[in-house]
């Protein structure tokens, strides 16, 4: 692993070296998140809940939209793809989070259908 310290501003700014920079392909964006004790700082990703996309559009014709409709609805739905995820992930992290009880798979993710 590759080290390097960094300085922080009095405005709590960093500079992210531009080794590291260009080497993860940062672009206008990143984003942070603490795990543990660690901060980390990555590229966004702009997948846009691409991953979901056939069954995003499935749905959506099921349900009868087409042309220019399907577009925007298609839009905006794969907007709520990434909060969505981020949700779950915080509150399976609120789960594991908590000591002295055990989580099961049902508590973090639900029944199965």
């Amino acid at each position: 692993m590759e080290r390097k310290t960094i300085s922080i501003s009095n405005k709590r700014q960093i500079t992210i070296p531009q080794r590291y920079y260009e080497q993860l392909g940062f672009e206008g964006e990143a984003e942070c998140f603490l795990r543990g004790s660690e901060l980390i700082i990555r590229p966004v990703t702009r997948q846009g809940g691409g991953e979901f996309a056939e069954q995003i559009l499935a749905d959506l014709v099921a349900q009868g939209y087409s042309g220019d409709e399907l577009l925007q609805r298609f839009k905006a739905e794969q907007r709520k793809v990434r909060p969505a995820v981020e949700r779950l992930i915080a509150e399976a992290d609120e789960l594991a989070a908590q000591e002295g009880q055990g989580t099961s798979y049902d508590d973090l993710f639900g029944m199965e259908d």
